[in-house]
């Protein structure tokens, strides 16, 4: 009798456990989030290498998601986002509304800048896109992060890798570049301006849930293991 309930007891202890990991994971993987890399450019830039910049998008519940660009430096050069189309999406939905255009440069120099809605417009040999975000003026209100929201209202979005469509061109998502030497200083100017676009995209997966399976696959073991030693 003693052994079957110091069986039960371990029993239980696991199962508590095993409740326990299972909400922590949910908890930290309820996160959807989508990465690409703006790793095209067209002519204007070809002779600068990528990747240009980075696209993270967050789904933080099924019809709001917001999407963040970010500067690349490579080989010296800072990839700068500005200008008509500073960055653009197609985006996979009916109707939507944008709001939360922030952004800023954190090189030396550089004015504030006044983001507006370009609406649908094309990036030079990337295509159409149906979302466009502009900058005022050219160099100088440049930025290296440019973060926006967008509120599907005509449906829902199954996942982050689902807020954004191919364009006809097949792309879904580019930037205005100005190039620039790395640490960016607006006394320096543009070493040359173009356009870039994503190329293979992966999806992000929450590592947090992986974790969370092997310590329950590592516990089960445990568990089991406790019990032969105490029947």
């Amino acid at each position: 009798m003693t052994r079957l309930r110091k069986a039960m007891s371990t029993v239980t202890v696991c199962m508590a456990m095993s409740i326990c990991l299972l909400t922590l994971g949910a908890s930290r993987a309820s996160a959807d989030t989508f990465d690409s890399t703006l790793n095209l450019g067209n002519t204007a830039i070809s002779g600068f290498s990528g990747p240009y910049g980075e696209l993270s998008i967050n789904l933080t519940n099924s019809t709001t998601a917001t999407l963040t660009f970010t500067s690349d430096t490579v080989g010296g050069n800072i990839y700068l986002f500005g200008d008509g189309g500073s960055v653009a999406v197609n985006v996979n939905a009916g109707s939507w509304i944008l709001t939360n255009i922030t952004g800023s440069n954190s090189g030396t120099g550089f004015s504030a800048p006044i983001f507006t809605d370009g609406g649908s417009g094309n990036e030079d040999g990337f295509g159409t896109f149906n979302q466009i975000i502009n900058n005022f003026d050219g160099f100088t209100h440049t930025v290296d992060t440019l973060s926006f929201t967008l509120t599907n209202t005509s449906g829902t979005w199954a996942s982050a890798a689902d807020v954004l469509l191919a364009n006809a061109d097949g792309n879904d998502a580019a930037a205005h570049i100005f190039v620039t030497s790395a640490p960016a200083d607006a006394s320096n100017g543009a070493l040359a301006t173009g356009f870039a676009a994503e190329g293979p995209t992966t999806v992000t997966t929450p590592e947090p849930s992986s974790l969370s399976l092997l310590a329950l696959g590592l516990l089960g073991a445990f568990c089991l293991l406790r019990l032969k030693l105490r029947v």
